[in-house]
């Protein structure tokens, strides 16, 4: 049910940003909130309190984020307060950016290596990603794991589809 929750909410504010023409905002707007969800996790205990009433939490959302946030985004919160589904808020937006990321072209790629990749390697990877795939950039989570067999660090790609 949450996956589901949060595809229609997140859907409907990707239709909100394309039909305004505003995808590059909203998602580096969204992405900020994200950020600050992350680092003030009572703010999310606070919105999904049982005890705190909606027009307790909707007051919370408009004081911190009122001028900060776009009329769009604090009124996106408003809808989410308003429908009981602020739990959901961090599975919303993660769909949100996926989605927003996917219609701008960006890819994104976790490479696992033995060792450290050398800039030329790290390079070398990304234009075999580019010319192999629809996506016209790539935000790379490179992680070292020693456990990984060093053959497999060799940079070998295969073709991407």
């Amino acid at each position: 049910m949450a996956k589901r929750v949060s595809s229609i909410y997140g859907n409907a504010l990707f239709e909100l940003a394309a039909e305004e023409n505003k995808m590059d905002a909203l998602l580096s707007e969204v992405q900020t909130l994200q950020q600050i969800l992350l680092e003030n996790a009572d703010l999310l205990s606070l919105l999904n309190h049982p005890e705190v009433s909606k027009i307790e939490k909707l007051d919370l959302l408009k004081n911190i984020f009122s001028g900060r946030a776009s009329d769009e985004v604090l009124g996106f919160l408003s809808i989410i307060v308003e429908k009981d589904r602020q739990k959901d808020i961090p599975k919303i937006f993660e769909f949100f950016v996926d989605k927003a990321k996917e219609y701008k072209g960006i890819g994104k790629v976790k490479v696992v290596s033995a060792t450290e990749l050398s800039a030329r390697q790290k390079e070398k990877l990304t234009k075999r990603l580019l010319e192999t795939t629809k996506y016209t950039s790539f935000e790379v989570d490179y992680q070292v794991d020693p456990s990984v067999p060093v053959s497999y660090t060799h940079l070998t790609l295969p073709t991407i589809r």
